[in-house]
């Protein structure tokens, strides 16, 4: 994969608070939460309607950041990885916004340690992640490393667009309203389900990714890369490298198999309406 030489860039929909720090508040993360049980915690818990409790709403900070204004061309985006992560998050909201009538673009905020959200305080441990009260993504750009070195992934370009592609999926599930009280833990639980459905649109926008001008030469390559990626994430494999067993009850985001699967899903049939988790067998 790589990006067409010619393609223009949108800077002004990534927020860079890079280097800016976060300010106070409850350092969310570790704890032996783990990344998908902190993911969790932020979305769910301010979903379900209970409030933040100890976490800090937005103080003003939260607008602070500056457009990625030395991003222009997809040249440069062949170049430099904020670039590259720039032109797929155009590539992904050009395609949603030709797909849904509803959609409304989503900023996405680069931080480096931790930062302030419209969902709390949130560090680096959290990995990447939508918030639904500011309508922003959230991704310390140190993760894609983190995806191989810790989580055992391989990586590449194409990985790092399933990621985002994931998150913005939570975006389109917002805006049609399935985003909604998710905490529920289990293997068919609401949260996974809402996860694989996100899995599934990440593989939808990756059918059509070529389409939207700013990619050309998708292989199969990079497809494997978006599926090793998903499997890396899995809460099977998580809970195997971290607790040395496996409890599906406590899941939160599906299995590997799982997450492949409504990836492939949405991949092969390029439909949002083939994304349906909720009311399929799992």
């Amino acid at each position: 994969m790589r990006f067409r030489r010619g393609a223009r860039l949108d800077p002004g929909q990534v927020l860079d608070r890079r280097g800016m720090g976060g300010g106070g508040g409850l350092a969310v993360g570790g704890g032996g939460l783990g990344l998908i049980g902190v993911v969790a915690f932020l979305l769910f818990n301010y979903l379900s309607g209970g409030g933040l409790g100890a976490l800090d709403n937005l103080d003003g900070r939260g607008s602070q950041g500056q457009p990625l204004s030395q991003c222009r061309s997809g040249e440069q985006a062949n170049q430099q990885e904020d670039c590259a992560v720039l032109a797929d998050i155009n590539s992904i909201q050009k395609f949603w916004s030709g797909e849904l009538r509803v959609y409304t673009e989503a900023q996405t905020v680069f931080f480096t340690g931790s930062t302030q959200t419209g969902c709390g305080y949130a560090t680096s441990d959290v990995g990447p992640f939508y918030c639904p009260a500011d309508r922003h993504v959230y991704i310390d750009l140190g993760f894609f490393d983190e995806l191989q070195s810790r989580f055992g992934a391989e990586g590449g370009p194409f990985a790092e667009a399933y990621v985002l592609a994931h998150e913005y999926g939570h975006h389109v599930q917002d805006l049609v309203g399935t985003l909604t009280n998710t905490n529920q833990e289990g293997a068919t639980g609401r949260s996974v389900r809402t996860e694989l459905q996100a899995d599934c649109y990440a593989g939808v926008w990756a059918a059509h990714a070529e389409q939207t001008g700013y990619i050309v030469g998708l292989t199969q390559t990079d497809i494997r890369q978006a599926l090793d990626a998903a499997a890396a994430v899995g809460d099977d494999r998580i809970q195997a490298r971290t607790r040395g067993q496996v409890d599906p009850e406590t899941w939160t985001h599906g299995s590997s198999a799982q997450r492949q699967h409504w990836f492939m899903v949405g991949y092969k049939t390029g439909k949002p309406s083939a994304c349906d988790t909720f009311h399929a067998t799992l």
